[in-house]
């Protein structure tokens, strides 16, 4: 996404309105020459690469769509990498303390760095060229790192991922946000509230599969403290919106006036028809490190109890849940299998009103909860000893055979 001072608005009375731009024949030019000077400086210094990109500026009148374009190209599309044959303080220290050894004098760096050349390529059993010494020294500075790796998109996707990007930065001070999904296909609304998920995002959901939902996020100036990195998860779901048929947002923004100083109310809206294009994946298999890693486990027990990660939407009154998991036995037993991990008290408090929703929803299987040790609930306003649903706790790793032993303990009482 675009840094602040890299995003172009304009007003509209309330509404705020990003800049986008046309993929005409200059535009597609313009994407297509930034490409060029990122394919022509790999090898070389980030110091290179930004006189190239100080140059491709100018004084241009559009100057911060041109360092917009090449933000994106370095940020998504570029490695740049520290290249020493030793970190460079390890690097310098050896050097160094040669060079201490002999009486100082130009005539004889390259004798020095021929000499640790050597050492080195014996030490780490390949040819080491003093040239390499000598750059690795400081290639921990910013300007001496190098562009290693470039891959290039096409102009056509440079331009859609900056118009998108402009939309994105809307959202870092939106302080309300109301979605409606429209009937679509199943699917789709699991992938939304998937990326809701993954993205760790406070909302509520209301309505059903058979006629939309409506899906309101609490925004980053809503919270206590305003949040910059909870901005950037709203903005980070609006490429997953994008996946969904048909659909229509309304934000609610807070914005600091650059002249007075004082802070304003704004609106956006956008909707299915706006153009954007996604460059997100249709979905992710696993919404955290620990779900996979969960999962990646399972698989490894003796267990006639089959781990599936799709399930259905489970309806509950005024809303719907998607619990992580279901396991199911070859027998037809089906239990649900819900992971509370995160730490914010009214995600928590939400949460476990859910959970006792879909409990006293009366469903047809088991369901239960497996939550962190870590959270602090007591804080959150959260009794668990009284929960109608099993508790598993784990503290870092969810460990399978704690969820194996909860889930024959749950098929022995309906037995």
């Amino acid at each position: 996404m675009l840094p602040t001072e890299l995003l172009k608005h304009r007003k509209r009375g309330e509404e705020l309105i990003p800049e986008r731009l046309p993929l005409d024949a200059a535009r597609l030019e313009l994407a297509a020459t930034a490409i060029g000077l990122f394919q022509a400086a790999i090898g070389e210094t980030q110091g290179d690469l930004d006189r190239r990109l100080a140059e491709f500026e100018g004084d241009l009148p559009d100057y911060r769509v041109r360092r917009g374009l090449a933000h994106l190209l370095k940020s998504k599309y570029s490695t740049i990498e520290i290249v020493s044959p030793l970190p460079p303080e390890d690097l310098r220290r050896r050097v160094f303390s040669h060079a201490a050894q002999t009486i100082p004098h130009p005539d004889r760096t390259a004798a020095t760095l021929e000499r640790i050349a050597l050492e080195l390529s014996r030490d780490l059993a390949r040819e080491i060229h003093p040239d390499l010494v000598r750059d690795g020294l400081y290639a921990d500075l910013q300007e001496n790192r190098r562009l290693n790796q470039f891959d290039a998109p096409d102009p056509e996707t440079l331009l859609h991922l900056y118009n998108l990007s402009q939309v994105q930065g809307i959202f870092y001070r939106a302080s309300d946000i109301v979605i409606n999904a429209y009937r679509n296909v199943p699917g789709q609304y699991k992938l939304l509230f998937r990326y809701l998920k993954l993205f760790g995002l406070m909302c509520y959901i209301e309505g059903d599969a058979d006629h939309g939902f409506t899906v309101t996020i609490d925004g980053p100036t809503s919270l206590f403290k305003p949040s910059t990195r909870y901005g950037l998860a709203i903005a980070k779901l609006i490429p997953a919106l994008l996946h969904v048929s048909r659909w229509n947002l309304a934000a609610t923004l807070h914005n600091r006036d650059r002249d007075s100083g004082n802070w304003t109310q704004g609106r956006y809206s956008l909707d299915s028809d706006c153009g954007l294009v996604s460059h997100y994946p249709p979905g992710k298999e696993y919404d955290s490190l620990l779900e996979e890693s969960f999962a990646n486990r399972w698989a490894k027990l003796d267990t006639p109890w089959q781990l599936e990660r799709e399930v259905d939407l489970v309806p509950i009154p005024g809303s719907v849940a998607i619990p992580d998991f279901r396991l199911v036995h070859p027998d037809g037993r089906t239990i649900l299998v819900e992971i509370v991990g995160y730490w914010r008290p009214e995600y928590l408090r939400k949460k476990f009103a859910q959970a006792r929703k879909i409990e006293a929803g009366g469903l047809t299987c088991g369901f239960m909860l497996a939550v962190s040790e870590r959270l602090n609930l007591e804080k959150a306003g959260v009794r668990v000893s009284d929960f109608p649903v099993p508790i598993v706790w784990f503290k870092g790793k969810l460990q399978p055979k704690a969820i194996l032993e909860m889930v024959e303990r749950m098929a022995k009482r309906e037995d």
